[in-house]
């Protein structure tokens, strides 16, 4: 029986580098972690004060929209949270 030829396989050529340019972000987020803890402990306090107060403090001509504020607060604390890198 004859012998198979051995093929010769190509040597590896690794593709050409692509020059991209280099996107620069600003790194300096040190702004991110007070604010972000800075409205939840803000949007807390204001629903704790309006649920010891009984509805008089901290805004009375509100009323219940007092617990959306301070929801909104807090939500305003997850926004600032998506920069934190």
């Amino acid at each position: 029986m004859p012998k198979s030829r051995i093929r010769k396989k190509a040597d590896f050529t690794p593709p050409p580098q692509k020059s991209a340019t280099a996107i620069k972000f600003n790194t300096n987020r040190g702004w991110v972690a007070p604010l972000m803890l800075a409205f939840f402990i803000v949007g807390l306090a204001w629903i704790v004060l309006f649920y010891v107060t009984q509805g008089d403090l901290p805004v009375d001509a509100l009323g219940n929209w007092n617990i959306v504020v301070g929801f909104g607060f807090i939500a305003g604390g997850f926004v600032v949270s998506t920069q934190w890198k």
